[in-house]
């Protein structure tokens, strides 16, 4: 018997469709552990882009194209995506514009809502009212004082930061829990509001939870900002728990705020 047009085209399962790091091997997983609960409300799309190393240099930011991301959203963009979302922090780097014009060339092309990590970020200050954070990142210092600029840029400021040095994109999914809760600690500071852990590489979100609690303040990691920023927008209410203060307590809390550009 054929389905009714009118049946068929109803989605039962909001679809969210991520474009990843082809060294990363961290968000996949923690994005499928911390949806697995409400499997039957939201499911996870993963296509990757090449990316092997991050630097300051010409031939790793040009990893990030616009052209490079238009071709992966078009193959999530084939199956129908309620969102897609450039799940990674290139815009540290390459300037929130970057990003800005990512996400208005995926929705133009594939008429899809888009966003990013970095928006997504900048959206989840928006909404709690934050301006000074710490930074954490697995990053070079040049890389970090990039990206120091880029979120000032983009009127947040970051008041203290650490970073463990890294170039390889492989080899930050390897980093120990330990090391990441030691590079938590020393990126905080008395006056910041949050500690902001950019990279949806390093596999924090696995500590956030328990860090909260130790340091007393929200951690935002970017692989959990980022899911965030995707249920919201595929309009996935449902809170999210043992994965820290932002996906417990504020998601469907408001409705999306708009990304801040520079």
């Amino acid at each position: 018997m054929r389905i009714p047009d009118t049946v068929a085209s109803t989605k039962a399962i909001a679809k969210i469709g991520h474009i990843t790091p082809s060294c990363n091997t961290a968000l996949e997983h923690i994005t499928a552990l911390a949806t697995a609960p409400f499997a039957d409300l939201v499911s996870n799309h993963f296509t990757r882009i090449p990316v092997g190393t991050i630097s300051l240099s010409e031939h790793d930011r040009s990893q990030f194209t616009t052209e490079i991301m238009l071709g992966a959203a078009r193959l999530l963009g084939d199956a129908a995506m309620d969102v897609i979302v450039w799940n990674g922090t290139s815009a540290c780097w390459n300037g929130t514009q970057s990003d800005v014009e990512i996400c208005e060339a995926i929705t133009r092309e594939t008429g899809i809502a888009a966003s990013t990590t970095i928006l997504a970020q900048y959206d989840v200050f928006e909404t709690l009212g934050i301006r000074r954070f710490a930074l954490a990142v697995p990053y070079t210092d040049d890389v970090t004082a990039r990206s120091v600029e880029t979120f000032g840029e983009a009127g947040y400021e970051a008041i203290s930061s650490a970073n463990l040095g890294l170039t390889n994109g492989r080899e930050m999914a390897y980093v120990p829990f330990d090391e990441i809760r030691r590079l938590i600690r020393a990126a905080d500071s008395p006056d910041a509001e949050c500690v902001v852990v950019i990279c949806t590489g390093l596999p924090a979100a696995f500590v956030v939870e328990e860090m909260e609690r130790e340091i007393g303040k929200p951690i935002f990691d970017s692989v959990l900002v980022t899911l965030w920023e995707g249920l919201r927008k595929a309009k996935v209410s449902a809170p999210v728990t043992g994965w820290g203060q932002l996906l417990r307590d504020e998601l469907g809390r408001r409705s999306p705020s708009v990304p801040a550009t520079t």
